[in-house]
């Protein structure tokens, strides 16, 4: 009878970790119930395990599985292998995964009375098997006991160290390494950097007073743009790891980096609560009005990753409400007046984009045939045309805003020539306009924000709409 292969889960077939996986499950289901984790893991990890996996279910289909290992147990099967799964993993989830794949002949993992981990498992292995009557791929320091017991090592993902302390066995067979990446350039796209531009807005109050050549405004302002970047990375790393399965079944979003694995989840969990303590820290150089709005932004948009993201139009409202934010935002950190003329026109063209990004989401959906209700979302491809009806409306609505603004007496004294301005209304009815014509030709990237400020037409509109501006003043 042939050695039989033995496989790890976590960190090694699939480039995630299930407790972790689950433990966000569970929070995503039950956020007010975020310190029961905690109370069960007093009662031993093995009975963590097992109430998360009762309570917290977890799509095998879409786990982000190592494909190198895959190959591995293909090859290996071919010749007659007996594959099995060894994890500490709780066994409700890996016998999913087995059953999913098809590839293994036996499951160990954990159970309510054991956690099968380090030396637990080896000891399993050695009962079964005997020493040296296994092969053995695994990762993580927990896997150094069993690799010195098995016949040959597989070393899957490993950091250098641990590779090191492998070797000296004697007995790694292969070393199955990561697709060489620029960890920099992952955590950019983790942190959505070019999302920071939204934190432009924190400027137009600046814009709108006339004040642009303060310098001690302009430092202001970049550190309320800096603070409000760190914050929104905060966010967006918060909410992927919230959203692993929704984004693993979507078309591009399945490649972010916390969903394909190419970042860790201990990593997303280390850099969030560490992102928002240097905006925090980053805040306290500005008036005191600005950190509340900040911590408004903050506990609006946790509000939005648990509950209001899928509440049908409620969203999209609350995505407006958050671009305005930032100009809330601004007027504290600069000192100056908020007019109703800024909210009104940042309400109604914020929530027109916000219905741009689940137009292109809706549109996506249906030209894929689902024509079920999207994931985490509160909408049915066929509200397309309902969704469109009422983005380009709010979209126009800014337009005449604009309109009225001109018309307003305070405007009037602030500008050497107002009645100029009237030229920005029909640039803007032009974009607008045309964003929702790529958007219902199914052009547009599911963020409008991304989209207008890679595209050439929306950044010379953009330009002649300033220049509009600056020439009236």
């Amino acid at each position: 009878m042939s050695t039989p292969l033995v496989i790890d889960l976590d960190g090694t077939l699939i480039h995630s970790d299930l407790l972790l996986e689950s433990g966000l499950s569970f929070l995503k289901r039950n956020p007010l119930k975020f310190l029961s984790p905690l109370s069960w893991l007093m009662r031993g990890k093995s009975f963590l395990k097992s109430r998360l996996a009762q309570s917290a279910p977890v799509d095998v289909s879409v786990l982000p599985y190592n494909q190198a290992v895959l190959d591995l147990i293909t090859r290996e099967r071919a010749q007659g292998r007996q594959i099995v799964l060894a994890t500490a993993s709780h066994r409700h989830y890996a016998e999913q995964v087995a059953e999913h794949l098809g590839m293994f002949d036996r499951v160990l993992a954990t159970d309510e009375n054991i956690n099968l981990s380090a030396h637990r498992k080896r000891d399993a292995l050695v009962r079964d098997y005997g020493e040296g009557g296994f092969d053995y791929a695994g990762n993580s320091k927990d896997d150094l006991p069993v690799w010195k017991k098995a016949r040959y090592a597989y070393v899957v993902n490993s950091s250098g160290k641990i590779s090191r302390q492998a070797r000296l066995n004697g007995n790694v067979e292969d070393e199955l390494k990561p697709d060489a990446r620029s960890l920099m350039r992952i955590w950019m796209k983790a942190l959505r950097l070019h999302q920071w531009a939204k934190n432009l807005l924190i400027f137009v109050p600046l814009l709108a007073s006339h004040r642009l050549m303060e310098p001690d405004l302009l430092l202001n302002g970049a550190i309320a743009f800096l603070v409000f970047g760190l914050c929104a990375s905060s966010v967006y790393v918060l909410n992927d790891l919230l959203d692993l399965e929704d984004d693993r079944h979507h078309v591009s979003k399945c490649r972010r980096p916390f969903a394909s694995g190419a970042l860790s989840i201990t990593s997303g969990l280390v850099a969030c609560p560490l992102l928002l303590a240097m905006a925090l820290a980053g805040a306290a150089l500005l008036p005191w009005k600005f950190a509340v709005a900040l911590l408004g932004y903050y506990a609006l948009t946790l509000a939005y990753s648990f509950w209001l993201k899928r509440l049908m139009t409620v969203d999209v409202i609350i995505l407006a409400m958050l671009y305005t934010s930032r100009m809330v935002a601004g007027t504290f950190a600069f000192g100056v007046r908020l007019t109703f003329w800024m909210l009104a026109f940042s309400m109604f063209i914020f929530l027109s984009l916000a219905l741009v990004k689940r137009f292109a989401e809706l549109h996506d959906a249906r030209s894929r045939g689902n024509e079920n209700q999207t994931r985490g979302r509160g909408y049915l491809p066929d509200d397309l045309g309902m969704v469109a009806s009422l983005g380009a409306s709010s979209g126009y609505l800014s337009v005449m805003v604009l309109a009225l603004y001109i018309q307003d007496s305070t405007t009037a004294s602030m500008y050497h020539y107002p009645q100029l301005i009237w030229l920005a209304c029909p640039q803007l009815l032009f974009w607008v306009s045309r964003i929702w014509m790529l958007t219902h030709r199914g052009l547009m990237h599911d963020d409008p924000v991304v989209f207008a400020i890679k595209d050439r037409t929306s950044l010379v509109v953009g330009a002649l709409f300033a220049l509009t501006f600056w020439i009236a003043a």
